[in-house]
């Protein structure tokens, strides 16, 4: 007798990064009319209704990457602690940059946390690479935007620095 359906873990894994999104969520709708709104942002940054469905894409698709490493890695052992341990400091990371940036206002260590991210989520992509690559190519979109995220918590950190 079968304890877990085959299917719990793909469904798991996919869905345990949408946590901290949905908990940073919450903070980032308090402060989005209340001090996000007041800072100067670039021409260039994405409308706010696009932050949730664009991280809601990428948690799905780093999530479900997870589960293929490692599902071909055979399980949490020793041959996964790496891959899979740097997916869990690059989500740790990535949840701790909301409470930051949004609710304490620290948009100077908002951007050291999304460059440890970024930097976080290439070595995870790089070790996953040899693993699984289609886990790895899933890892690219969030990449991307998260050379987006960190230019912009620059400009907002540059052209905001004296705001409180």
């Amino acid at each position: 007798m079968e304890v877990v359906p085959a299917w719990a873990p793909a469904v798991g894994f996919t869905l345990l990064p949408h946590a901290g999104g949905f908990l940073g969520g919450s903070i980032t709708k308090r402060e989005i009319p209340t001090w996000y709104q007041t800072l100067q942002k670039p021409s260039w940054c994405p409308p706010n209704w696009m932050f949730a469905p664009v991280w809601g894409t990428l948690y799905t698709s780093m999530g479900y990457g997870s589960y293929l490493v490692w599902k071909e890695l055979g399980g949490f052992n020793e041959k996964s602690v790496v891959p899979l341990g740097l997916y869990a400091g690059n989500l740790a990371l990535n949840w701790a940059w909301t409470p930051i940036f949004f609710g304490a206002h620290k948009m100077g260590w908002g951007l050291v946390t999304l460059l440890l991210t970024t930097g976080t989520a290439t070595a995870t992509t790089a070790s996953w690479y040899n693993i699984n690559k289609a886990a790895a190519y899933l890892m690219i979109p969030y990449l991307a935007w998260l050379s987006l995220a960190s230019a912009l918590n620059y400009r907002i950190w540059k052209d905001n620095r004296n705001k409180k």
